[in-house]
């Protein structure tokens, strides 16, 4: 996999960031991917003393290959049809992650017992899906607009059989042991207004060490699935707290 790298000066070993890219609807998008994560968030873990490791997984960018995280559905919103199989899609970009963590173990700059997965849109799901596995050495999970299923130009606001992520993210919750922040914004055109809350809902209630924020709507752009990229001042208090919360 082509993969970037954010590496603070020094030779480490450094706590660890694997972050986990978002999945365009777009077949030729995903083609032409080229930035697994933005400089800007690189810079943000760097100067936390983190380093970062972006994958950008098979099927996407200049990785190539098949395309292994298609989830089956057809069409869009409220009216897709077919059985979409969420958790293949969890599964297949999983791997990237976990291939990545055995890469790190022969980077004598890596600290792999102080790793924190974050993922954005397919990826928080990865993210999510991941840290439900317990991999050694990870301390904690962050979901940026984590989820599947939206088409928000064809059908904003309505996704594909989100109750099928809602039993996903149950499933997970059972088995999870790392604490984890959940962040989304209010006009995320990518699913129902209700849908992020009720996964959080299905997922806490396994009794793991959980946050759900929900940030006001995004000013300046009429999609909050943009939170990542355009709303660092709504998302970076919480996630500084979290980062303190685990001893940084």
């Amino acid at each position: 996999m082509v993969t970037h790298l954010y590496k603070p000066n020094g030779n480490g070993p450094f706590p660890v960031v694997i972050f986990s890219h978002g999945r365009s609807g777009e077949r030729d998008k995903r083609w032409h991917l080229k930035a697994p994560v933005l400089n800007g968030h690189g810079n943000f873990w760097l100067r936390k003393g983190f380093a970062v490791v972006a994958s950008v997984r098979p099927g996407y960018g200049d990785t190539g290959g098949v395309d292994r995280e298609a989830s089956g559905a057809t069409g869009s919103g409220s009216a897709c049809g077919g059985t979409p199989d969420y958790f293949r899609v969890a599964r297949f970009a999983g791997e990237a992650v976990l291939t990545t963590m055995e890469w790190l173990k022969s980077q004598p700059w890596s600290n792999n017992d102080k790793i924190l997965l974050v993922g954005q849109s397919v990826g928080g799901l990865t993210t999510i899906g991941v840290a439900a596995t317990n991999p050694n050495g990870v301390i904690g999970a962050i979901n940026f607009a984590g989820g599947f299923g939206g088409a928000p130009h064809a059908t904003p606001g309505r996704s594909c059989q989100p109750d099928k992520l809602t039993a996903l993210f149950g499933e997970f919750g059972k088995t999870i042991k790392a604490p984890s922040l959940w962040l989304y914004a209010e006009n995320d055109l990518y699913w129902p207004a209700e849908a992020p809350k009720e996964w959080h809902q299905a997922f806490a209630a396994g009794g793991s060490k959980t946050k759900f924020v929900m940030t006001p709507a995004l000013t300046g752009t009429d999609d909050g699935h943009n939170l990542l990229a355009v709303g660092g001042r709504m998302w970076s208090p919480h996630v500084n707290d979290f980062v303190k919360e685990l001893g940084f």
